[in-house]
């Protein structure tokens, strides 16, 4: 239940953190601090972050980083708590 309303409280987010070619190494900081001010954050994977990987995989080992929950994966979008 809680996750179906972090769901739809993350639908209106705007995407606040951008993978690119330097992948999520050079994120999670800037990812960290973004979960420290806000419940959830809209995460986008470019092209050039994904490579051969998948959404799904690249968020969860971006969620594992940072230590955060992963809500939802849709098209190249990650949402976390």
């Amino acid at each position: 239940m809680v996750s179906d309303e972090l769901r739809k409280q993350a639908h209106d987010l705007d995407v606040t953190v951008w993978v690119g070619k330097k992948g999520i190494g050079a994120v999670t900081d800037e990812l960290a601090d973004q979960l420290q001010q806000n419940e959830l954050v809209k995460v986008k994977f470019l092209r050039a972050a994904r490579g051969s990987d998948d959404t799904d995989s690249l968020a969860a080992e971006l969620a594992d980083e940072v230590d955060a929950e992963l809500i939802e994966t849709r098209g190249n979008t990650a949402v976390m708590n």
